[in-house]
């Protein structure tokens, strides 16, 4: 992360060359790795820095003062490294690490590897295996079938040929090696899996709603039909080619749903929800008193994506551990870090706030012009009256709600990295994959190998205004998200992004109506990196019930 302080802002027509000195290190992800005993030489490519002073420090000694950094090994361990770059307009520095290892061994990490691939005959399978970075040559090879087909790092799979292929990569220096096996079967269309995913499997809603009921990321629906069951009653509530169901009920009590799909593909497959419809809105509404407090007073749940700043929440392996630490941030005035993409947060009041048809509630962010991180904010009430965020969400829209470009039901998953100091490889459900570079850090309190995270997603807006990867701005968005540079919704001057409940919508962008709300969810609301900057991550200090403060 570059830090930099400037001595003056003025916007004039030589503000280019009034400008601090801009540092882009040769190495994307600020990690570097170098064998005990060799040295490294580390270049980072500057500029507006043709006058400037250089000073590298490890542990607050001054090691050199040269445009560059050559590091001779001596211990194995993290060196941590500061690069102070000064001109007379200001002064950038750039944080940096350099591991030290016994060994340089050519680690491989491949997402999705280990159970295999299914494609069409005939179609390309692109493979780009995270290889970690050594400063000794490195060989590639993949075979398929025992045969080497390729000598480079990445590798695209095609054949005209039905069957299963037996893959095969391998990396290799004076140090050591490594490889990963797997498969990849060619198909027909008619041998394509189905598959489709649910969200949830159990909702609690107020009576005199409607839920939408719903399979999510379904593929390979090839002549299918979808039925709709209820336990204790006979027939179909629907069946055809539509897998939504919008289910309305009229008593309270417990219902249990089936969704079944058939075709002569895949033979018969279901799902069963149960739904709990509770009582009316309002009949476990928490009155405000005199010793209420407008501060959220506890986090229910944070589920960070991967991302540069996941690790100071804490090291802590369970959820509890996380939310409390997260908490303690909170209370303390610092910020939290939600990740990439999905990453998100749950609060709770001791109170209901109110639906006063104004702001209602603020979340408290860090933007400032051209550095917006928007956040999708989501209200639940407690339904069931179990005092848990159990029950249902409701997206508050935005100015960028019901756009073209905006997306929902978007969902990114995440797969943990061989070692650390891995860039971290996603794949969302519009085909699309990545990796994230700038020293990700998975979630310590996350256990699966890989998690999914799902909700809205906006159109990027950040650039690379220098052109050259030096300055970038994530440039902001007009109202309705926290964490974000708002004209609109930052009504007073403290960071706080406010926000009305009457913004609630339903799953089909009708107003929610709702009278109150008990918890509160912000979510990364883009997927997108910066260069140097890193990810696009929504950070949070705090969350207000604005119509306390006001009384």
């Amino acid at each position: 992360m570059a830090i930099v302080s400037s001595c003056g802002n003025n916007h004039d027509e030589n503000w280019d060359s009034q400008m601090a000195p801009k540092v882009t290190l040769d190495n994307e992800t600020g990690i570097y790795t170098v064998k005990n005993g060799r040295e490294l030489t580390i270049s980072p490519s500057y500029k507006h820095a043709n006058e400037a002073l250089f000073v590298w420090s490890i542990d607050g000694k001054i090691v050199s003062r040269e445009s560059h950094l050559t590091y001779k090994a001596e211990k194995t361990g993290e060196v941590f490294v500061l690069l102070s770059v000064s001109n007379r307009n200001g002064t950038t520095e750039e944080e940096l690490r350099i591991d030290v290892v016994d060994k340089e061994i050519p680690t491989i990490s491949l997402a999705g590897a280990e159970s295999g691939y299914k494609i069409l005959i005939g179609k390309e399978l692109v493979f780009n295996p995270i290889v970690t970075q050594t400063a000794i040559p490195t060989t590639y090879k993949w075979t398929v079938n025992g045969e080497v087909v390729s000598t480079e790092k990445d590798y695209t799979f095609k054949s005209q040929e039905k069957g299963t292929f037996n893959l095969k990569f391998a990396t290799e220096n004076e140090d050591g090696s490594d490889n990963i096996e797997f498969t990849v079967e060619n198909c027909t269309v008619d041998e394509l899996p189905f598959s489709w995913t649910f969200d949830q499997t159990e909702y609690n809603m107020a009576i005199g709603r409607s839920l939408r009921l719903m399979p999510l990321d379904i593929t390979n629906a090839i002549d299918v039909i979808y039925k709709w069951t209820m336990e204790g009653q006979e027939g179909a509530l629907q069946e055809g080619s539509d897998p939504v169901l919008i289910f309305t009920p009229t008593k309270t009590g417990t219902y249990k749903l089936t969704i079944t799909v058939k075709s002569q593909h895949i033979g018969e497959l279901s799902q069963t929800m149960t739904i709990n419809i509770c009582a009316p809105e309002g009949s476990y509404y928490h009155v405000a008193n005199g010793s209420s407090k407008a501060d959220f007073s506890k986090i229910y749940e944070i589920v960070a994506a991967p991302g540069q700043f996941v690790g100071q929440i804490t090291s802590g392996t369970t959820m509890e551990t996380a939310c409390s630490a997260a908490e303690t941030t909170l209370k303390n005035s610092g910020y939290v870090s939600l990740g990439g993409f999905g990453g998100y947060i749950i609060v709770g009041f001791d109170h209901s706030i109110d639906n006063k048809g104004n702001y209602d509630f603020a979340v408290r962010g860090n933007s400032f012009s051209n550095s917006s991180e928007p956040g999708i904010v989501w209200v639940m009430q407690d339904e069931n009256g179990d005092g848990l965020p159990n029950d249902t969400w409701y997206e508050l829209k935005g100015s960028e709600y019901g756009k073209a470009e905006t997306i929902q039901d978007y969902a990114v998953t995440y797969y943990r990295p061989k070692s650390l100091g891995m860039p971290i490889t996603w794949k969302d459900n519009q085909g699309k994959k990545g990796n994230l570079n700038l020293n990700p850090q998975y979630p310590t309190w996350i256990t699966g190998d890989s998690y999914t995270l799902r909700g809205s997603c906006l159109q990027a807006r950040n650039e690379d205004t220098s052109g050259s990867g030096t300055y970038w701005e994530n440039r902001d968005y007009d109202w309705g998200y926290a964490d974000n540079y708002s004209k609109i919704d930052m009504i007073t001057n403290d960071g706080n992004n406010y926000f009305k409940i009457s913004d609630a919508v339903t799953y089909d962008g009708k107003p929610a109506n709702l009278k109150y709300i008990d918890f509160i969810k912000v979510q990364v609301g883009v997927n997108a990196q910066s260069g140097w900057l890193g990810e696009i991550s929504t950070e949070v200090l705090g969350f207000t019930d604005y119509n306390l403060t006001k009384k």
